[in-house]
This record gives C-alpha cells, structure tokens and sequence, in this order.
C-alpha cells in the first residue's frame, strides 16, 4: 500500500483553485477530494528515489471553506485515523472578503541542535496551531520568512540518522551532506504533528535564508571561494537548492506559473527528474542571475512580494549588491505596478531593511573596509570582522540598501500610494517596529519595518543585551563614529524604532481590512496548568 510521508501542505489558494503538496512513499496518483465536490489529481514526480506530488485543486467555490482528503491510488490517507484535530479545510477567499489576516516569522529548530545553545522555551507554530484546533480564528496566510530548516545545526536524532550513513568525523561532520539527510531534516520538522496539521489547513509561503543551505551563506566573495574549496560544500549547496525548489518554493507558485515553468514540466514528464533538477541547481550556482526564487502573490488589494535576499547576491566588492540587476529590476517593476490597485504592499525579505542603529552603522562601516576605503590592511581586517560578527545583512550592501530606500519612497508617493508599505523580516532572533523617515521626499504611505523571530530558537543573554544597546543613544554615537571612519555616504533614510526589542518564540499578525491595518505580536508562554499559549505581547494600528 502507498503511504503519505509527508504533507498535506496547502500551499497556493485563490478564489477559484488551490495546491496540496504531498511526499508518498512510492509512485502513484494522488488526489484530493473537497466535500464540496472540487477536486484535483496528479501524478507524482521523483527526486533522488523520493515521490513527491503537487496537487492543483479546481472549481473552488468563492467564500467556501470545504473540508477535503488526501488519496493516494483511490486509498484515503488524510486526515489520519484517530486525529486529534479538526478536518483540514481550504478557505476559499472572496473578491470582497473584509479582512486579511497575515501571519509572519522566521527561524524555527524542529528540535534542539545537539551541541545545545540554551533554553528554547515553547514552539510558536506549535501554540498556533493548538489555538487554531480549539476554535479561534485563523489567519488567511502564513509566511515563513527563512530558517525553515536548519541543515548546519541538527538534532541527536538527526545525528543519529546521519551517523547510519557515514562517518560524522569527516566533514562536514553532523552537518547536512546531501539530499537524503535534506529530506530528513524536512521529516523532523513538518511531521510534528501540530505543524503538520497548521500547514495542512493555513496556506503559506516561504522563502529561504542562510541555515537552510548554511550559516552566512554567500557572505561575501572570499567566504564563497573558501566554500567552494572544500571537498564537502557542492553537494551541500547543490542538494539544498534541490530539496528548496521541491519542499518549499514549488508550492510558492500559482497554476499559472507552474504551467509555465519549463523545469516543471521536465521533472513531470521524466522517469526520475534528479538529473534534470541537478542541472538546475548547478547553473543556479555558476550563475545566480539565472534563476528566480523571488515571486509576488496577490490577496485581493493586497500584494506580497518575497524576495530571494541569499542566492541573487552580487559579491564582488567593487560591484557588491543584495540583488543582481535583473532581481533588482523584477521587484521594481512588481512594486509600481498598479498602484492604485494595492491597498497594502508587503515586501518580505529574511534579513531586516532596518537595523538597530549600531548595528546598521557597524556593518556599513565593515563594508567600506572590506571595499578598501583605509587600506589593505583594514581591508583584510574587515573581512575578518564581516564573518566573525555575521555582518551581512542589507546594510553591509550599502547601495542596496538606498536603492531599496528609493524605492519605497517612490511607492509610497502620490494619490496611488498603497496606505502600507511593510517590510517584513526575520533572522536577528528579536522582534521590533521601525518607522523611516526620508531626508529629501515627501511619503505619503505608512513605511514600516515588522521584523519577528524566532518562531522556535534560544535567545542568548549576550543577544539580547547586545541589541538592547544597539538601539541606545549611546549606540547611536558609537555607530556615527564608525561611519565617519569609514567615510560612509549620508543614508537618504533616519529611522527610529517604536516597538521593542522583544525577546522571545513569537509570531506577528497582520490584519488588513480596506485601507486600515493593525499589528499584534505574540509570543508562546507556558502557563502555570501546562499548556502554552500564545499572549499578545503588543497590539496597535498602523493605519
């Protein structure tokens, strides 16, 4: 008998179709029946020995919210026997749907590394998804904004696996080697069985960041050529963009883009699409500018545009970027396109646009060092520092970071201008509000930076020192200084946060209804009986 492996994950949902992503044991059909007679089917396809399928659900009915079940050769598999959670259902939204309620973090250990960094406290994926099950209401979307796996800090149990198939003394050790132990950390983490079910019944999207591949993935130019000289690090990298294009960004896509894409149909209509999908992501490594794991999803008068910050990287110091030209000029032109037509803008990037003041200062600083503004000497000290302190975020891209600051400032001017403008981060295991305010134009749209995590990770003390004083006066100080060393060019942005630092495993929400948008940030607790739940740690409107 067929059997699911992993999944259902309800991935892309609009007014009329959707897609359930599933993994199965051995080649079949699998379908997907809705109890109110919209259904979908498809052939699995296969990576590498593992049979996977992303089924397309048509005929949805606007406005319904219809139970539905996985088949797998005619042979109900889900919802599992005995479950303790209510039927997962697909909401179908409406074209004049009241209210859009997007949940947003990043970082989440499935399970504690095995060298241990800490006290992890509850899962907030987890504490949602209890909430859900009890009745409350959910959000319409999920996005995960990196970190989703963590393949250079691995569990006991993954070592375990790993060390059944070779030697953990060699490199690269208890780290992630290949696509096999890739589908073993995707196991660990999605059939937990709350997360499994959450992801079965609140569609989402997702994007990477470094662990996902490795710790400061394409840092900089010298750090990639150290990689690439390592026996261990093409199988790593190439086997993490493969398992990335099969577990998270193929159900990033609409119909219509998977229709259209050609890879796509390649891995369909091959016996075993592994050398096809190989192929794809060792171009993908000899020339980044070749793919696009940046994409854009519209939520009625709502845009989301999740933007690839790691593999579209220019690295060379004298040409240093965040985004290559071409990503660069995609996510201009999804940002200005039809204005008038998007209420709210959500630009969701894994690393945060703004960053406590020293620590922006810090980094910009590092890069003009490393570009060689003092010297060789100071040079191969900034390279130095760049890695040791993990100084890679947009700040360490100096003109990226104005470019995308003339870009929000472009759209959110004039009577077009959405009424938010949300850049939406994860990575630095805190979360903040920051507002920008442009030194030479007139914004009309509320631009915030919303930036959350972890959803389950440990909070060092030294972290959450170090980014309390990194938003201080004092701070603030040190950081001109650093700049001035550095001869650092004016930013054409001051900010100041106002929300935070909060500390802790924890999700922001969202909800957007016409013009108007409110933000509320909770973190999961435990409570004196046991249980834990997520407490609304602030609340407020934005606009």
């Amino acid at each position: 008998m067929t059997t699911l492996i992993l999944g259902p994950l309800l991935r892309y949902v609009d007014g009329s179709s959707a897609t359930v992503w599933v993994e199965t044991s051995r080649p079949c059909t699998a379908e997907v029946r809705c109890s109110d007679g919209a259904q979908g089917a498809a052939r699995t396809f296969q990576i590498e020995g593992h049979h996977y399928a992303l089924i397309p659900v048509t005929v949805l009915t606007p406005g319904g919210e219809p139970e539905y079940e996985v088949l797998l050769e005619g042979e109900s598999v889900w919802p599992l026997p005995d479950s303790p959670f209510p039927p997962s259902v697909i909401h179908v939204p409406r074209p004049d749907d009241g209210g859009l309620r997007v949940a947003f973090g990043s970082c989440r250990w499935a399970a504690p590394p095995a060298e241990g960094k800490g006290r992890v406290g509850p899962d907030a994926l987890d504490t949602l998804a209890s909430r859900l099950a009890a009745g409350d209401e959910r959000p319409d979307i999920l996005l995960l904004l990196g970190d989703q796996v963590y393949a250079d800090e691995t569990s006991e149990e993954t070592r375990r696996r790993i060390s059944a198939r070779r030697d953990l003394s060699e490199a690269p050790g208890g780290q992630v080697a290949d696509y096999e132990e890739y589908t073993g950390l995707y196991r660990e983490s999605w059939l937990d069985p709350e997360v499994r079910w959450l992801l079965s019944t609140v569609p989402s999207c997702m994007i990477f960041d470094d662990h996902d591949v490795i710790d400061d993935w394409n840092t900089s130019a010298s750090w990639l050529a150290d990689m690439r000289a390592t026996p261990w690090w093409r199988e790593r990298l190439l086997s993490g963009l493969m398992s990335y294009w099969v577990y998270q960004h193929l159900g990033n896509l609409s119909p219509k883009e998977l229709a259209a894409d050609p890879l796509y149909a390649t891995v369909l209509d091959a016996a075993d699409g592994t050398d096809a999908l190989r192929a794809f992501a060792a171009e993908a490594d000899a020339d980044p500018a070749s793919t696009r794991w940046s994409y854009r999803r519209d939520l009625g008068r709502t845009r989301v545009l999740m933007v690839d910050s790691r593999a579209a990287r220019v690295l060379a110091e004298d040409e240093r970027a965040m985004l290559d030209p071409e990503e660069e000029r995609w996510l201009r032109e999804q940002a200005l396109e039809d204005r008038g037509g998007c209420d709210h803008l959500l630009i969701g990037t894994s690393l945060p646009w703004l960053l406590p003041h020293l620590v922006h200062d810090a980094e910009a600083w590092d890069a003009a060092l490393c570009r060689g503004e003092r010297g060789p000497r100071w040079a191969r000290f900034g390279e130095w520092l760049r890695r040791k302190a993990d100084l890679e975020h947009w700040a360490a891209f100096p003109a990226s970071f104005a470019s995308l600051a003339d870009l929000l400032a472009e759209v959110g001017s004039g009577p077009e201008a959405p009424a938010t403008v949300s850049v939406l981060s994860g990575d630095v295991h805190h979360a903040y509000v920051a507002e920008p305010a442009w030194r030479s134009a007139k914004v009309d749209s509320k631009v915030v930076q919303l930036t959350c995590s972890p959803v389950h990770n440990s909070v060092p003390l030294t972290m959450r020192y170090g980014f309390r004083f990194g938003w201080s006066a004092t701070a603030r100080a040190l950081g001109r200084l650093l700049a001035r060393h550095g001869r650092c060019d004016e930013l054409p942005v001051i900010w100041r946060r106002t929300g935070g630092p909060w500390f802790g495993n924890q999700l922001m929400t969202l909800t957007l209804n016409g013009r108007s948008a409110r933000l509320r940030l909770e973190q999961a607790r435990a409570a004196e009986d046991g249980q834990t739940r997520l407490e609304t740690v602030t609340e407020r409107e934005l606009s």
